[in-house]
């Protein structure tokens, strides 16, 4: 096993970070790590990170304590930072600042792993951009965007770039069927449905209920008959995302909640001190924002999903040949191209990339994805 194991399809990435380990003490101190969701960036930036620390080899051999600390997120000098909420404020970044700037405890490099490091505001990235522009000697920044247009300029010219492209599906299945144990046809199909997505697609292949809400999305075009099962198309997929968020947050918010108020002292009756009024509010509000960042995620997860429908049908009407991405839809697929031409399919993906848009805006998600499903029912 390496730390390069994860980078399904990376080579030139992976050349490029393991000759930088070389470097050593001339190392750039800040890298941008770029690419489209599901890529790998967090992957590759953890890999290198585990790299730099190795005890064995400057390479990263992926057995010493040090790499397994790293790659577990447990390393004393590795410092993960995975923005849960919409945002990531001025004050944690000066905070984040602060530590970044202690000295190694055990390691060879003080590290810190910035992921989605587009969600920092702009007081953040100014107070971020200081702390790039003169790193101690020992300090490195990993930071993770999809596009290096999603950072201030200023930082942009102070990293390092790192590019990743979206896996191949072919290469995708092969990790799928190799390390997860996943029959070869469902690898296939998950991986062409992830369209290269890694992460994503696991859990198609591993997670029942996953390709059930994912047929669901799938259907939806069927139902776009009229008006009214147009509005109501859209208030199920609301619904499904609120339901698929609310899963992923709620026993981590009863988790967070419970530690608090213990180490606040919290009394055998429940009762709180004097003065906790504030840490507990101020909890409740992160999480808040994790939950709109996880029900506008699962939206956007959906959102794309359906673009892969009508990007299919546009397939079909260009005659293009290129393989399509629900293969399982064939002749439903083909129906619909029949039905309209080119110009109709390509508003509907307009609309789409507008209705992400406006999600990303912050307008409420059902007026959204209404406007969105009577746009797909006129073309």
């Amino acid at each position: 096993m390496s730390v390069w194991d994860d980078l399904v399809g990376q080579e030139p990435v992976v050349e490029q970070l393991r000759s930088a380990v070389d470097e050593d003490g001339k190392m750039a101190h800040a890298w941008l790590f770029t690419g489209p969701p599901g890529s790998g960036r967090s992957a590759a930036a953890r890999a290198f990170a585990s790299a730099l620390q190795c005890v064995e080899t400057p390479r990263g051999c992926g057995h010493c304590a040090s790499c397994h600390q790293v790659l577990q997120g447990t390393h004393a000098d590795v410092e993960m930072v995975r923005p849960a909420g919409l945002s990531y404020g001025v004050k944690e970044t000066r905070e984040l600042v602060l530590r970044a700037s202690s000295s190694p405890s055990g390691g060879r490099w003080q590290i810190v792993l910035f992921e989605d490091a587009d969600r920092a505001t702009e007081a953040a990235a100014n107070a971020l951009l200081k702390a790039i522009e003169e790193p101690p000697p020992r300090t490195v920044w990993l930071l993770c965007t999809p596009s290096p247009e999603d950072l201030l300029v200023t930082i942009r010219s102070r990293c390092r770039l790192v590019t990743l492209r979206t896996p191949p599906v072919a290469a995708v299945a092969e990790v799928l069927v190799l390390r997860d144990g996943v029959d070869r046809e469902t690898a296939e199909v998950v991986a062409r449905a992830s369209q290269g997505h890694i992460s994503r697609a696991r859990r198609l292949a591993t997670d029942p209920e996953a390709r059930r809400r994912r047929a669901e999305v799938l259907a939806i075009p069927r139902r776009l008959t009229s008006v009214g099962p147009a509005v109501a198309a859209a208030e199920s997929l609301v619904k499904a995302a609120e339901s698929d968020a609310k899963a992923m947050t709620e026993e981590l918010n009863d988790t967070e909640t419970s530690a608090l108020r213990q180490a606040l002292g919290e009394s055998a009756k429940g009762r709180m001190p004097r003065g906790t009024a504030g840490a507990l509010k101020e909890l409740e509000d992160r999480q808040k924002s994790r939950a709109t960042r996880a029900k506008r995620d699962s939206l956007d997860r959906a959102l794309l999903d359906l673009a892969s429908y009508y990007r299919d049908v546009l397939t079909l009407q260009l005659g293009a040949g290129s393989e399509l991405v629900n293969t399982d839809l064939a002749a439903e697929l083909r129906t619909a191209a029949a039905q309209g031409g080119p110009e109709d399919t390509l508003r509907r993906l307009d609309a789409i990339m507008d209705c992400r848009e406006r999600l990303e805006a912050n307008v409420n998600p059902l007026l959204a994805v209404e406007a969105l499903t009577l746009a797909l029912r006129t073309g």
